[in-house]
């Protein structure tokens, strides 16, 4: 079993930045991969970022260039810092970890950060 602990969230104004952080109770077995995903009011779960135990990271075209992902692992920590905010940006963010042990994929989920963008 693993906890996910997210947070960082806040109010920024439009242009501005935020970093989140997803703290994991555990060191995470390899393979994995860390996500963040976005909800808002009314609207589906969005995918925003992605990075695997391998350091690769992977986002939608709705925030490539503005979002960034990395990971500490001495602290089982993964930070998205976000940049040049919108208010279209403003959601509940979720963390979500995939391990991959022995053939099966577990997923673990944050109880989320909320984040508003004002215009």
């Amino acid at each position: 079993q693993v906890h996910l602990v997210e947070s960082g969230g806040g109010l920024v104004q439009a242009g501005g930045s935020l970093r989140l952080s997803c703290t994991a109770s555990r060191r995470p077995f390899s393979p994995n991969s860390i996500g963040w995903y976005r909800q808002a009011p009314g609207k589906q779960r969005e995918w925003v970022a992605r990075i695997t135990s391998g350091g690769n990271s992977v986002y939608p075209d709705s925030v490539k260039g503005r979002f960034t992902i990395f990971r500490d692992s001495s602290t089982n920590t993964v930070y998205p810092q976000m940049n040049s905010l919108k208010p279209e940006d403003t959601a509940v963010y979720y963390c979500n970890l995939i391990e991959v042990v022995s053939g099966q994929q577990t997923d673990y989920w944050g109880q989320g950060t909320q984040v508003t963008v004002s215009s």
